[in-house]
C-alpha cells in the first residue's frame, strides 16, 4: 500500500482562529474555521457533546465551545478514481496528489469510534478514537471491494446510520452513483463495524440492483427512530424513465439482510424535487425545491403514521395482493430491476414477518405517493433542516444556499419564519448537518468555511418586555416576577396566570394603566392609587413595593389596585433651576425586580409664580396644578383656599368652582392714554385695571413703572373707580428724555400696589417714545413723516424735526430747501440710454410724485423708478438715448423751487470690443479671460457671458479690459463673447471663445514629498495647455497647527486695481463656507516651511485673524508651469507641521482631480522634513575645515524618504557641491576643487547650503585648507646662503662624511615613510567616503537591474547536484549511452534497480546497509560522502522516510560521542550520517535561500565583484589592490585610470530579438587591464542580466578596436608587439596599445586557436567557469610572463644590475618602502562592504521572519538528544548547533555562492569570501575570540565586529529554542512537498546504478550482515539483494 503523501500543512497557531461575534445585541456565538480548509460534515457524540467536523484532507476535534482539542491530517494522497487501492505507484499511472474530501463521518458511542470516509482509495473507512480524532483504531492496509464504502466523487452524496444490535453495532450506508468502478458497488448496504474486516459487506444485506444507472439514486439523508431507519433520496420515477421524483425508503433497524425495505413517492403540492429533510419526533420534514427556476423553496411535513401507514399498505398490496390496489391498478411493485415480483401470500403474512423473510418480495416500492401541502414558502433554497420540540412547540430550522438560518414556529397546519440571520459568509450553503445539542439550548450550524454555535433561543439578548415580546419568538416569553426574557422553563412560575407572557401571542408588557392623582405638591404626603390590569398574585409572605426615585414604600395591593405613599417633602429632590414641577420615575417592584413603571410628579406653587414676572397670578392659577392665588399677599398656594380673613383666585384645575382661572386675577388690560408718547414734552398715562373686588375696604398707594434704557422710573399714580369692579390708574404727568439711537423705543409699564405688590399685565404692556429729530436729517423726511407724530421742520438757528409743540409758531418752514445733489453712479452710459443710474443727495422731494418728471441727465429726460425711490435721499432713473459724447450735470427740479444742479458731468460713450485673450479654455470653465476694448468703464451693472453662460467678472472693470472666469459647458465649441452694459449689449464677433475638450491627467510622479514641499512633481496628460491656472493642492487638518500660524488678518481676496498685477495664487489659506481663497506664499524659513499667516474669509465678514476662529480646513497650493499640452511642472505645496494632509489634488482651473486618480493609484505621501547634523562638531557658527579633494560626507535622518540625488542641490557658497549618493542617513557629495566665494556677501567664508525642494538646510561655514607650498627665497639670499653653505661643508667634509654616508640614505626612507603615512592618513577616509558612494550608486543600478532579470538561481536540481556532490562538475552522474542490441539487458537491469529502490524502503535493510559499509577498513571518506548522496538522490521522492532514517542515524551518532567526548559530535563529515545531514538541510532551506537569505547573499557577491574589478588585478599572480586576503594583496603603489569604452552591440547578445541595428553599451575598464581582462568585464556588462552559463567563452571571442571607417585592430594578450626584457614578457593592456577614453570596441568570434596566453590562462578544464590564476614558470624559450609585478622580483636583487637605470632607480625605492603600509587597503575594502556583509549575515540569523521548519525540526531534535542522553552544558549544545547548521550549511554557502547561483568566482572573489566565512565561524565559535599583535591580519580585520555577530548566533539560537515546537505532523507537510521537486527519474536511476557499484564492493559482507540477523531473516532480505544482484549483473555490464 503506498503511504499517504500529505500536502502543506500550515501552521495551527497561525491559522486555526476562534472569532467570537456578538450576535444582536447580546447573544454571543462561537465560531471555528481554519484557513484555506472546506469542512464537509459535522457530527456530535451524544455523552460528553464533542464534535467532529470532516474537512478537505483534515479531522478535527471541538468543544462544546468549538474549541479545538485535536486534529488528524487525512491528505492529499497520491490517488486516481480510476484505481482500486495499490501498493505501488506503477499500478496505477494515472495516480496523483489528490485532496481528499471527507464523505462520511459517524459516532459510533457503544465503541467509542469515530467512522470517517474519504472519497479517496474508493471512499474507504477507517475508525478513530473519540478521545483523540488523531489516533487511528483501524485502518484497512489492503482493502478488497466489499470495503469501498464511500463515494469516490465529492458531489456525490454518501449518508449513513449506526445501527446499535445488541452484542454489536452495524453501519447502513447508502450513496450514489460515482466514478466507473463504483458500478458494483450497491447504493445500500449493511457493513461490519468490527469483526476480522471492518465495513465489509459480505454476508450482510444490499440493496440489489440490476443496472445502477437506471436509478442514480442521490441520498439527502438518513434517519432512525425506535423501529426503523428511513433513507430520503431523489431518483428516476422507474427503469428507463427520464423524470425524477422523491423518495423515503424505510428498513427495519434489526434487518441485516434488507428483507424489510420499501420505498413510497414523496409529494409536496405543486412543488419540486425534496432538497433537505429532518425526521422530527412524529413528523418528517421535508424542503422541496419551488418557482419556475427551483430557485425558491417549500417546507411540507408528513405525518409519521402517514409514512408507516403509506408503506405498511405497499407492502401488504406486495405481499398479499401481488401488488394490484382496489381499483386494481398497480399500487406496489418490486423495484430496482430485480427478478423478484410482488407475489400473493396469505392475508396475516405483512403482520407475521413484520420486517420481512427469505420469501417475501423486496425491494418494494409504493406506486401511490405520499402528499402533504407546504406549511411555508421561502425565496431561496433551502439546504439543510433541523427541528427541536420544546416546551410544547415544535420549531423548526433551515438554512439556505445563502448562509441564513431561518427559524420557523411550525403550528398545526401553518407556519411562520420568526427570525432570519446571516450565519455562513453571503453565498455559503449551509450544510445539511444542522445539529442541536444535547441540551436543547444550541444549534450548530456548519458551512464550508465554519462551524457557528447558535443559541436555540436568544431569549437573554432581549434587555425589556417591550423587546421580548416584540420578538415573537415562540420559545420566549417575559418573567414578571423575574424581570427577564426566559424559556418557559426557566420562569419558576411560568404555570400560574399573568406570570410569563408569552412572546409569541402576548402584545402587552405589564403597564401601570392609571394613577390617581396624578401628581401631588411637593411640601404634601400622600397616598397614591396605581391602576395595574393582569397584575400577577402573589404568596401570603410577598409583597410589592413602590420606588419613587429612591424612596421606597411598601405597597398594599386591592385586586387590580396599588395604593402607595408618596414620599415626605424633604426626600422629594429639589426642582431643576428654572421648573416648577420635580418629575420622579415610580416603579411598582416585587423584591429588586420592576413590575411595571411610569412617572408622577410633584409640584411646587411658590415656584410656578416666580416663572413669569410680569403676570405672576395668572401664572399660578392657569398653571398644570392645583395652584391658588392669594392677592393680598402675592403668593401662590395649594390646598383649598388662602389662609383665613383672605380672598382666593382658584386654580383653573378647579372643575366644581365656576369663578376660576387666569380671568379672575386683579390685573391691568391696557392703556387709555395715546400709546405714543413724544420725547421733552410732558405727558399724562393712563391704564385700565379690572377685579379690585380682591382689595375693597383695603386702601393702598398705586405707582407706574417705566422700564427705561439703564434705568427703572417711578411715577406716582391714583386709582380712579368707574364701575364696582374696575376702574382707571392715572400715573404722573412727566417728560422723559431717553438717550435714542431709533426713531421709536418701546417702553414696558406695569403698575403696582404699594411699592412691591404687582398688579398682572393681561398682556404684553408697553408705550412708546419717538424724537422727531432721529431719522429725519432734513426738511423732506419731517414733512413726509407720519402725521400722527405732529412733526414740523424748524427753522431756527439750529433747523431740525421737532415735536409740534416744540417748535414757535414763527419758526415753522412750510417750504422745504432747494434739492441738493451729493454722488451720481454711474458717470458713463451709453448712447443707447436705458442704463439706471443712482443720484444720492438731501430734499430729493417728499414722494415719488414730487420727482416723477423732474429729473435729466446731461441735458436728457430721466425716467425714475418707484420702487427704488427713497424719500429725499435717492432717485434711481433710467437715461434716455444721446448722441456719442454728450456730458452735461444732473438735475433735479421740485415743484417751483430752483432745480438742484450736481458737480459731477455724465457722459454718453460708446464701449468697443476689440479683442480676446485667451481665445480657448477647457468647458469645464474656470478660465480667466481678459476682453480687451475701449470706454468698458460704461454704466454701473456690467454683465459679461460666453455664449449663454455668465462669465463672473472679476472687479473692478478697466477702462481698457474686463476681466471675468468662464462657466463650464456642456460640450466643446466656439461661443461669442457678449457684454451687457445696462440693457445695452456688445458682441466679440470677430473672436470667438473656443470651449475645448477637458484636460485629462494620465500620470503624475513622483508621489512623496518632504512636507516642505518645492518638489517637482512631473504630470503628464492630454490637453494641459488650455488650462489657465493649474494648482497642486492639499487639504489639511490640525486645528492647534493652524491657530498657531497667527498673524493679522487682512484680505485674501483684495480689490485689485488697475495696472497692478495680479496676486500669486500661491500658499495656505482657510476654506470655510465651501469657500475657497488664496493667498501669496510668503519666503522660506530654514527648514521650517509654515506660512507667517494664514486667513480666513467668511461670506458677508471681514477677514480676521485665526486667534479667534472655529476650526476649517486649511489649503495650501502652488501654481504649476505649463510645460506643453502633455506636461505639467509643479512644485510639491509646503504643509505646516502638524498638520494632517487629508486631500492631495490637481486644480484645472475649474476642474478638480485627485493625485492617486492622476497617478494610477498611487496616493501623494507627505514625510517628515529631513533633519542634517552641522558639519562641525562644534556647532553652526564655527567652520569646517575642508580638505581640498576630499568627499563630504553629511550626516542626518529620513535624506531620501521624500526626495531622489538628482534633485537636491548643495552648495558652498557659489559653488556647487555634486551629490554622489544620497542614503537615509548619509549625503555623501564632492565639492568643488577651489574654495568658492561667499554668496550673497554672507560673510567671509562660504556657507554649507542643503537645499531640498522648499527645505533648505544651513550647516555651518566651510573652510578649504591651503595645499602646503614651497616658499619663495629671494635669489640673493640664496646665493649668500650657498656661499656660506659650500665653506661651511668644506671645513666639516671630513669630520662628517662617514656619518653622512651611513645616514643619508636612512633619512630619505624615513622621510619617505613620513610622506606615505601622512598621505595615507589623510586619504583613507576620503577614499573609505568614495569608495562607499560608488558602491551604494553601483547596487542601486543593480537592484533596477534584478527588477527586471531577477537573481540567477541555480534551478532546484543542478543546484541539489551541487550540493550532493561538490567538485564534480555540472554533471555528476551521467547515463551511459545504451549499444545497439542492448536494449534487454537494459530493460533487466531497470527491473533489477526499480526492485532495489523498493529494497531500500526497507528501513532495516538500509541501516544495515550502511553501518556495514562503514565497518569497512578501505571504505574510504569519499566513498562514504559519495553512498550517503547517492542515498539522498535515490530517497529524495521519500524524504519522510529519509528524515526517520536520519534521526535514527543521528540518534545512533550521539550515543557513539557521549562516552567519548560529546563536543566533538559533527564536527567533521566523517561518516556517512553527517553527509546525510548537510545534503538533507541543503533540500529544506533551498526555499529559504530563494525567498530571504538569497537576495543578501548575491549583493555581497556582487558588491565583491564591483569592489575588485575596480582595481588593478595581475593576471599572473592572481594579486589584487582591493581585497579582504592579505596573501592576495597587490603590495605596490600600481598607477592606473578608469576608461569607459563603447562597446559595439547587437541586441541579440542582450537578449533583444527583432532588432538588427547595433547599440553602443559603455564599458568601464582600467588602462593596466590586460585584454582578456577587458574581454571580461566587458561580458560581465553586456551580459549583466544573463546567468553565466548563458554566456559565451570569453576565450571564444577577440576584442576588435575600430578607429574611424576603415582603422580596425584586433587586440590580445600576447603577439609581436609584446614588450620582452631578461626572459622577462609583459602582457598587452590597453595602456600597451594607448587605446584612449572613449574608444569604440568590438567583441567578435575567434577565427583560429593561436597559442595565446588568454588560452593558456584559461584552459583549466573546470566546467564551473572559474578562471584561476596560473603561475607558469616559463614559456618557449624559459621566457616568463608579467603584468602589474614580477612573480620573484622581491628574491632576485641580483638582477637588478642588469636592468635598465630607470628600472633600477624604481626598483630600488620599491624594495626600500615598505609593502605592510599597504595593508590599510584591507581595512579601506572592509569598511566598504561592511553594510553587505551585516545585511548578510542578519538575513541568516534573523528571526524575524518564521524560521525554516526543518531549522526548528533539526534544533528541537538535538535539544531531545541532550536530554536523553544527560547533557546539560548549554556549550556541548550550542557546538552541536552550530556544527550540524552553520558551520555545516551556511558556511558553505558563503563561500561558494556558485552552489547557490549561476555565476562565475574568480580566485580573488574566492580569497574575500574566504575571509568573511571564517569571521562567520569565528562568530559561531563559543571560545573568546582574541587577538593579538601577533595574530593574522585577516583575524584583527573583523575583530570588533565578531562580539556582535556572537550575541547574534546566541540571540539566534535562544528565540528557536522558546518558539511553538515543530510537530511531526507539520515537519512531513513540509517534506511531502519538498519530496516532488528533484523528479529526474534518469538520474535516480542512474544513481542507484552507482549505488549498487558500492554494493557490489562488498556484496559478500552486505549479504552475512543481513543473513545474521533474525528480523532480517524473517523479511528475506537477502534472498532479496541476491535476486537483484542475478538481475543487475545479468552478463550486463552497463545500461
Amino acid at each position: 500500500m503506498v503511504a499517504p503523501v500529505m500536502a502543506p500543512w500550515p501552521l495551527f497557531s497561525l491559522h486555526l482562529l476562534l472569532l467570537f461575534l456578538l450576535l444582536p445585541p447580546l447573544t454571543r456565538a462561537h465560531r471555528f474555521s481554519v484557513h484555506n480548509t472546506s469542512f464537509n460534515h459535522l457530527v456530535l457524540e451524544p455523552g460528553q457533546g464533542t464534535l467532529y467536523v470532516g474537512a478537505v484532507n483534515h479531522l478535527f476535534q471541538l468543544s462544546p465551545e468549538l474549541k479545538m482539542e485535536a486534529v488528524a491530517v487525512t491528505g492529499p494522497v497520491i490517488d486516481s478514481p480510476d484505481c482500486v487501492p495499490f501498493h505501488d505507484l506503477a499500478e496505477c499511472p494515472q495516480a496523483q496528489l489528490t485532496d481528499n474530501a471527507n464523505q462520511l463521518l459517524l459516532v459510533s458511542s457503544r465503541a467509542q469510534e469515530l467512522v470517517a470516509c474519504g472519497q479517496v482509495r474508493q471512499g474507504v473507512c477507517e475508525k478513530r478514537s473519540l478521545g483523540d480524532v488523531a489516533q487511528v483504531l483501524y485502518q484497512a492496509e489492503d482493502p478488497g471491494d466489499g470495503q469501498f464504502v464511500a463515494a469516490n466523487t465529492p458531489g456525490v452524496t454518501t449518508v449513513g446510520l449506526v445501527v446499535p444490535l445488541p452484542g454489536r453495532d452495524l453501519l447502513l450506508v447508502a450513496r450514489g452513483l460515482a466514478g466507473k468502478l463504483s458500478a458494483g458497488v450497491p447504493p445500500l448496504t449493511v457493513r461490519q463495524l468490527a469483526g476480522p474486516q471492518p465495513f465489509s459487506s459480505e454476508g450482510l444485506g444490499r440493496l440489489v440492483v440490476g443496472d445502477f444507472s437506471d436509478y442514480n439514486n442521490s441520498y439527502v439523508g438518513a434517519f432512525s427512530d425506535t423501529h426503523f431507519a428511513y433513507f430520503v433520496f431523489r431518483r428516476r420515477g422507474a427503469r428507463a424513465q427520464a423524470e425524477y421524483r422523491s423518495y423515503v425508503a424505510r428498513v427495519c433497524l434489526g434487518d441485516v439482510n434488507l428483507y424489510s425495505y420499501v420505498e413510497v413517492p414523496l409529494a409536496c403540492h405543486g412543488q419540486g424535487l425534496i432538497q433537505a429533510a429532518f425526521l422530527a419526533p412524529d413528523t418528517l420534514l421535508g424542503a422541496f425545491a419551488a418557482g419556475t427556476s427551483q430557485a425558491q423553496a417549500a417546507l411540507c411535513a408528513f405525518p409519521l403514521a402517514d409514512l408507516d401507514k403509506s408503506m405498511e399498505q405497499a407492502r401488504r398490496l406486495c405481499y398479499t395482493t401481488g401488488g394490484q390496489g382496489p381499483s386494481g391498478m398497480e399500487e406496489a411493485t418490486v423495484e430496482y430491476g430485480v427478478t423478484s415480483r410482488c407475489i400473493t401470500l396469505p392475508p396475516d403474512s405483512p403482520e407475521s414477518y413484520p420486517c420481512g423473510d427469505e420469501h417475501t418480495p423486496s425491494p418494494i416500492a409504493g406506486r401511490r405517493p405520499l402528499e402533504a401541502q407546504p406549511l411555508l414558502q421561502l425565496g431561496q433554497p433551502i439546504s439543510a433542516v433541523a427541528a427541536l420540540q420544546a416546551d410544547g412547540h415544535t420549531i423548526a430550522f433551515l438554512g439556505d444556499t445563502q448562509g441564513q438560518l431561518h427559524k420557523v414556529f411550525l403550528n398545526s397546519s401553518q407556519s411562520q419564519i420568526y427570525h432570519s440571520q446571516q450565519v455562513g459568509p453571503p453565498g455559503s450553503a449551509i450544510s445539511p448537518d444542522l445539529l442541536v445539542d444535547n441540551s436543547g439550548n444550541h444549534l450548530y450550524v456548519l458551512t464550508a468555511q465554519q462551524v457557528d454555535r447558535i443559541l436555540v433561543a436568544a431569549c437573554p439578548q432581549f434587555p425589556n418586555c417591550t423587546t421580548c415580546l416584540q420578538a415573537r419568538d415562540p420559545l420566549c416569553g417575559w418573567c414578571i416576577l423575574q424581570g427577564r426574557c426566559t424559556r418557559r422553563g426557566e420562569c419558576g412560575r411560568a404555570a400560574q396566570p399573568n406570570q410569563w407572557l408569552w412572546s409569541y401571542e402576548d402584545n402587552y408588557c405589564l403597564h401601570i394603566q392609571s394613577l390617581l392623582p396624578a401628581q401631588r405638591p411637593r411640601q404634601e404626603q400622600g397616598q397614591v392609587t396605581l391602576s395595574v390590569p393582569r397584575l400577577p398574585t402573589l404568596a401570603m409572605d410577598e409583597y410589592f413595593h413602590c420606588a419613587f426615585g429612591d424612596y421606597d414604600s411598601l405597597a398594599q395591593v386591592e385586586g387590580p389596585h396599588v395604593v402607595c405613599v408618596t414620599p415626605p417633602g424633604d426626600q422629594v429632590p429639589p426642582n431643576p433651576p428654572g421648573s416648577d414641577h420635580v418629575t420622579l420615575p415610580l416603579a411598582l417592584m416585587f423584591e429588586d425586580v420592576v413590575v411595571a413603571a411610569t412617572t408622577f410628579s410633584f409640584y411646587d406653587c411658590t415656584a410656578v409664580q416666580a416663572l413669569e414676572v410680569a403676570a405672576p397670578c395668572r401664572t399660578c392659577v392657569g398653571s398644570l396644578w392645583r395652584c391658588h392665588w392669594c392677592p393680598q399677599s402675592s403668593h401662590c398656594v395649594y390646598g383649598e383656599h388662602c389662609p383665613e380673613g383672605e380672598k382666593t383666585v382658584y386654580s383653573a384645575q378647579e372643575v366644581d368652582i365656576q369663578v376660576r382661572g387666569p380671568g379672575t386675577c386683579p390685573q391691568v388690560e391696557g392703556l387709555a392714554s395715546p400709546q405714543l408718547v413724544p420725547v421733552g414734552w410732558e405727558s399724562h398715562l393712563a391704564l385700565h385695571i379690572q377685579n379690585l373686588h380682591y382689595f375693597r375696604g383695603l386702601p393702598a398707594l398705586y405707582y407706574c413703572w417705566l422700564e427705561l434704557p439703564g434705568k427703572l422710573q417711578k411715577l406716582p399714580a391714583f386709582l380712579e373707580e368707574t364701575s364696582k369692579d374696575s376702574g382707571l390708574i392715572h400715573c404722573q404727568a412727566q417728560q422723559f428724555h431717553p438717550s435714542m439711537s431709533q426713531r421709536e423705543l418701546p417702553v414696558p409699564i406695569y403698575v403696582t400696589r404699594g411699592e412691591s405688590q404687582r398688579l398682572d399685565n393681561a398682556h404684553d404692556l408697553h408705550v412708546t417714545l419717538y424724537d422727531c429729530a432721529v431719522g429725519h436729517p432734513d426738511c423732506s423726511h419731517c414733512q413726509a413723516a407720519n402725521g400722527s407724530l405732529s412733526c414740523l421742520w424748524c427753522g431756527d438757528g439750529q433747523p431740525s424735526c421737532r415735536y409740534g409743540p416744540l417748535c414757535p409758531p414763527d419758526t415753522v418752514e412750510q417750504l422745504c430747501p432747494t434739492p441738493t445733489i451729493d454722488v451720481i453712479e454711474p458717470l458713463t452710459g451709453p448712447p443707447e440710454g436705458g442704463l439706471a443710474i443712482t443720484i444720492l443727495g438731501s430734499n430729493l422731494g417728499q414722494a415719488f410724485n414730487d420727482v416723477q418728471n423732474a429729473v435729466t441727465v446731461a441735458g436728457q429726460p430721466c425716467n425714475p423708478d418707484a420702487s427704488l425711490y427713497r424719500i429725499s435721499a435717492r432717485i434711481v432713473c433710467v437715461i434716455s438715448p444721446a448722441p456719442n459724447g454728450t456730458a452735461g450735470p444732473v438735475q433735479v427740479a421740485i415743484k417751483s423751487r430752483p432745480p438742484g444742479i450736481s458737480t459731477q458731468h455724465f457722459i454718453y460713450q460708446d464701449p468697443v470690443l476689440l479683442s480676446l485673450s485667451p481665445q480657448w479654455g477647457p468647458q469645464s470653465g474656470g478660465t480667466q479671460l481678459t476682453i480687451h476694448g475701449q470706454y468698458l468703464q460704461t454704466g454701473g451693472n456690467i454683465r459679461a457671458f460666453v455664449g449663454d453662460q455668465p462669465c463672473l467678472i472679476q472687479e473692478p472693470v478697466c477702462p481698457e479690459a474686463i476681466i471675468c472666469h468662464t462657466m463650464p459647458q456642456a460640450e466643446p465649441g466656439e461661443a461669442v463673447v457678449l457684454v451687457v452694459f445696462g440693457h445695452v449689449e456688445r458682441k466679440l464677433l470677430t473672436t470667438p471663445f473656443r470651449y475645448t475638450t477637458n484636460p485629462q491627467l494620465v500620470a503624475a510622479e513622483p508621489s512623496v514629498s518632504f512636507r516642505g514641499g518645492g518638489r517637482l512633481i512631473r504630470v503628464r496628460g492630454i490637453g494641459l495647455d488650455v488650462v489657465w491656472q493649474p494648482l497642486l493642492s492639499v487639504w489639511l487638518e490640525d486645528e492647534d497647527q493652524v491657530k498657531a500660524l497667527g498673524g493679522q488678518g487682512q484680505d485674501v481676496n483684495p480689490r485689485r486695481n488697475c495696472g497692478a498685477p495680479a496676486a500669486d495664487p500661491q500658499g495656505c489659506i482657510q476654506l470655510e463656507s465651501g469657500l475657497l481663497q488664496v493667498s501669496p506664499l510668503p519666503p522660506l524659513a530654514e527648514n521650517r516651511v509654515i506660512p507667517r499667516e494664514c486667513l480666513v474669509r467668511g461670506q458677508g465678514r471681514s477677514p480676521r485673524p485665526l486667534t479667534d476662529l472655529h476650526f476649517y480646513p486649511l489649503q495650501c497650493s502652488t501654481l504649476c508651469s505649463v510645460n506643453s499640452s502633455s506636461l505639467l511642472l509643479c512644485r510639491s505645496p509646503a504643509v505646516p507641521d502638524g498638520a494632517i494632509p487629508k486631500r492631495v489634488f490637481f486644480a484645472l482651473d475649474n476642474m478638480q482631480v485627485d493625485f492617486a486618480s492622476a497617478s494610477g493609484g498611487q496616493g501623494f505621501l507627505y514625510q517628515p522634513n529631513p533633519r542634517l547634523v552641522p558639519l562641525s562638531h562644534e556647532g553652526l557658527t564655527h567652520p569646517y575645515r575642508l580638505k581640498p579633494g576630499h568627499v563630504l560626507d553629511v550626516e542626518g535622518e529620513g535624506l531620501n524618504l521624500g526626495i531622489s540625488k538628482e534633485e537636491v542641490r548643495v552648495h558652498i557658497g557659489d559653488g556647487e557641491c555634486l551629490v554622489k549618493t544620497l542614503t537615509l542617513t548619509h549625503l555623501y557629495c564632492e565639492p568643488p576643487h577651489h574654495a568658492p566665494q561667499p554668496a550673497n556677501g554672507s560673510g567671509t567664508l562660504p556657507q554649507f547650503v542643503v537645499q531640498m525642494g522648499n527645505v533648505r538646510l544651513a550647516l555651518g561655514p566651510v573652510q578649504y585648507e591651503a595645499e602646503p607650498t614651497m616658499a619663495t627665497f629671494p635669489v640673493e639670499a640664496q646665493v649668500g646662503l650657498g656661499l656660506g653653505a659650500t665653506v661651511l661643508i668644506a671645513a666639516v667634509l671630513l669630520l662628517t662624511l662617514m656619518y653622512r654616508h651611513k645616514s643619508k640614505q636612512a633619512l630619505r626612507d624615513y622621510q619617505k615613510v613620513l610622506v606615505q603615512l601622512e598621505n595615507l592618513e589623510t586619504g583613507v577616509g576620503d577614499q573609505c567616503r568614495k569608495e562607499f558612494t560608488d558602491l551604494m550608486t553601483e547596487m542601486t543600478d543593480l537592484t533596477s537591474d534584478l527588477e527586471a532579470s531577477g537573481i540567477p538561481f541555480l534551478d532546484y536540481r543542478t543546484y541539489a547536484e551541487r550540493a550532493f556532490f561538490p567538485g564534480h562538475g555540472g554533471c555528476p552522474l551521467q547515463p551511459e549511452l545504451e549499444g545497439p542490441g542492448e536494449e534487454d539487458r537494459c530493460a533487466t537491469m531497470h527491473q533489477g534497480l526499480t526492485q532495489l529502490s523498493n529494497l531500500l524502503n526497507s528501513k532495516l535493510f538500509l541501516l544495515t546497509l550502511i553501518h556495514t559499509l562503514e565497518e569497512q577498513p578501505n571504505f574510504s571518506q569519499r566513498d562514504r560522502c559519495h553512498v550517503a548522496s547517492l542515498l539522498s538522490l535515490a530517497l529524495h521522492s521519500k524524504l519522510e522516510y529519509l528524515t526517520d532514517i536520519l534521526r535514527t542515524l543521528l540518534g545512533d551518532l550521539a550515543a557513539h560521542y557521549v562516552h567519548r567526548n560529546p563536543k566533538l559530535m559533527l564536527r567533521r563529515t566523517e561518516t556517512m550520517v553527517e553527509k546525510l545531514l548537510t545534503n538533507w538541510l541543503s533540500i529544506c532551506l533551498y526555499d529559504f535561500l530563494k525567498e530571504v537569505a538569497g537576495e543578501p547573499l548575491y549583493m555581497l557577491f556582487r558588491a565583491i565583484k564591483y569592489q575588485v574589478d575596480k582595481g588593478p588585478v595581475d593576471a599572473v599572480t592572481g594579486k589584487a589592490k582591493r581585497t579582504l586576503n592579505d596573501s592576495h594583496l597587490l603590495r605596490e603603489d600600481v598607477e592606473f585610470r578608469p576608461l569607459t569604452l563603447m562597446a559595439l552591440v547587437r541586441p541579440e547578445s542582450c537578449g533583444v530579438a527583432g532588432n538588427s541595428e547595433v547599440q553602443r553599451m559603455p564599458a568601464r575598464v582600467l588602462d593596466i587591464d590586460t585584454i582578456t581582462q577587458v574581454k571580461e568585464k566587458m561580458l560581465d556588462q553586456v551580459y549583466k542580466g544573463t546567468p553565466f552559463s548563458q554566456r559565451p567563452s570569453v576565450h571564444s571571442l577577440d576584442l576588435e578596436w575600430r578607429s574611424g571607417l576603415a582603422g580596425h585592430l584586433t587586440l590580445s594578450d600576447e603577439d609581436l608587439t609584446s614588450v620582452t626584457q631578461n626572459h622577462w614578457k609583459r602582457l598587452n593592456t590597453l595602456q600597451h596599445y594607448k587605446v584612449p577614453d572613449g574608444a569604440t570596441v568590438v567583441l567578435i568570434p575567434q577565427l583560429h586557436n593561436g597559442d595565446t596566453v588568454s588560452q593558456r590562462l584559461g584552459q583549466t578544464g573546470c566546467p564551473s567557469g572559474e578562471n584561476i590564476p596560473m603561475l607558469e614558470d616559463g614559456d618557449e624559450g624559459g621566457v616568463r610572463l608579467w603584468h602589474l609585478v614580477k612573480a620573484t622580483e622581491e628574491s632576485e636583487g641580483a638582477k637588478v644590475r642588469h636592468s635598465s637605470l630607470r628600472e633600477r632607480e624604481r626598483e630600488r625605492a620599491g624594495a626600500k618602502a615598505i609593502p605592510e603600509i599597504y595593508l590599510t587597503r584591507l581595512l579601506s575594502m572592509k569598511r566598504t562592504l561592511q553594510k553587505f556583509v551585516d545585511d548578510t549575515f542578519q538575513a541568516i540569523l534573523s528571526v524575524n521572519r518564521p524560521v525554516p521548519i526543518a531549522v526548528k525540526y533539526l534544533f528541537d531534535f538535538l535539544d531531545e538528544l541532550a536530554e536523553k542522553h544527560g547533557i546539560e552544558d548549554p556549550e556541548t549544545l550550542h557546538i552541536w548547533k552550530t556544527n550540524s547548521l552553520l558551520l555545516r550549511f551556511w558556511v558553505n554557502a558563503l563561500k561558494n555562492p556558485q552552489l547557490i547561483f549561476d555565476v562565475r568566482v574568480s580566485d580573488n572573489e574566492d580569497a574575500i569570501l574566504a575571509v568573511i566565512a571564517q569571521t562567520f565561524i569565528d562568530s559561531c565559535m563559543v571560545s573568546e575570540h582574541k587577538v593579538g599583535r601577533d595574530s593574522p591580519v585577516n583575524k584583527l580585520l573583523y575583530a570588533r565586529e565578531i562580539p556582535r555577530y556572537k550575541q547574534m548566533v546566541e540571540k539566534y539560537y535562544a528565540d528557536i529554542h522558546q518558539s511553538s515546537p515543530a510537530s511531526y505532523q507539520e515537519m512531513n507537510s513540509a517534506l511531502a512537498e519538498l519530496s516532488g521537486n528533484y523528479t529526474s527519474a534518469p538520474h535516480c536511476l542512474e544513481a542507484l546504478r552507482e549505488l549498487y557499484n558500492h554494493i557490489h564492493r562488498y556484496y559478500d559482507q552486505i549479504i552475512s550482515a543481513l543473513e545474521e540477523d533474525p528480523v532480517a531473516q524473517k523479511m528475506q532480505l537477502a534472498c532479496r539483494l541476491q535476486q537483484i544482484a542475478a538481475l543487475v549483473e545479468n552478463k550486463v555490464t552497463d545500461l
